[in-house]
């Protein structure tokens, strides 16, 4: 299987990153046995890196693929606090539901902070704080902002980049797909890790799937992609488009029909807006009383899922 280093930290990743956000409670609604089969069998085929966030929920079905597993996997997680001792908090807690005592990396999850360093100063610092206390190997930036990652290149307290990055700029929040192409490689010139995310969009862009993931991958300063995968016809047919290897091509054609969206359900919402707040695409809006979505600016991440306090919303 294809490796390559991470930026200045040493560790060796399989390009095709494992995207945990799909399975869980936030979209596919996965049992965390189902899940965590779906993740032992790309680590049983040479994926060895998962990607997980405090918000996602899905650390028990990463608990639950390493049962057993004997082989390395770099665990990458992320924390949306606002303040040093939630962040401390949500660390810790990472740390016992999945057994370990580090991290591999844990990234400030900064979506929709234009400037992280300084609406999050704290945080960051906590982080490098628990970093030197040993529990977080490398300390990361989760940004769908060109100017965060830009400014990350002048920060070495960050050693890895996870930025939004596709080949139509769907999601970037202030600017263009040729711009944060240009800023993910001043950080990797600058030596971070890079692995992307919403290379498909958060799923609007599956009929060219294969073109999208590629478009990614070439993108200079890549090391790797986060790819949400929910069976194991896309974990294999993404191996082979990962290590270069010959495409079943019924296979991908089948795989790029399929079409994912936000569903709300709108007879139970209560207009409260929360869901509207948490959008980072700006794709909600309050109409008559309920939660609509705009589906050609919706990136399907889910984060007003995660808002919901009536849980009517779901990534289907």
């Amino acid at each position: 299987m294809k490796q390559t280093v991470l930026g200045n930290t040493g560790l060796r990743i399989m390009p095709l990153v494992f995207g945990t956000l799909p399975l869980g409670p936030l979209q596919a609604g996965l049992s965390p046995a189902e899940g965590g089969r779906l993740i032992r069998h790309a680590l049983d085929r040479g994926v060895n890196m998962v990607d997980t966030a405090e918000l996602y929920s899905t650390y028990p079905y990463i608990r639950e693929a390493l049962k057993g597993y004997g082989g390395v996997v770099h665990i990458a997680t992320k924390t949306h606090a606002a303040d040093a001792a939630t962040a401390r908090a949500h660390v810790e807690l990472a740390l016992r539901e999945l057994s370990r005592e580090r991290l591999d990396i844990v990234h400030l999850h900064g979506a929709r902070l234009a400037d992280p360093f300084t609406e999050r100063g704290e945080v960051l610092a906590e982080l490098v704080r628990m970093k030197g206390e040993g529990k977080i190997g490398h300390v990361g930036l989760s940004s769908h902002y060109i100017s965060a990652i830009g400014k990350a290149a002048a920060f070495p307290e960050v050693e890895v980049i996870h930025p939004l990055i596709n080949r139509t700029g769907m999601g970037i929040l202030d600017g263009t797909a040729a711009e944060m192409t240009e800023a993910v490689a001043a950080c990797a010139r600058a030596g971070k890790g890079v692995y992307a995310m919403k290379a498909l969009a958060g799923g609007n862009l599956i009929g060219s799937a294969r073109q999208s993931l590629r478009f990614v991958l070439e993108v200079a300063g890549v090391h790797g992609v986060a790819v949400g995968m929910l069976s194991t016809a896309e974990i294999e047919a993404n191996l082979s488009l990962f290590n270069d290897e010959a495409l079943d091509e019924a296979a991908w054609e089948g795989l790029e029909k399929g079409r994912r969206r936000l569903k709300i359900m709108e007879n139970f919402c209560k207009g409260c807006g929360l869901c509207v707040a948490a959008c980072t695409a700006d794709a909600l809006r309050l109409s008559d009383g309920r939660a609509r979505v705009a589906e050609d600016a919706c990136i399907l991440c889910g984060y007003c899922a995660a808002a919901c306090p009536e849980f009517i919303i779901r990534v289907v």
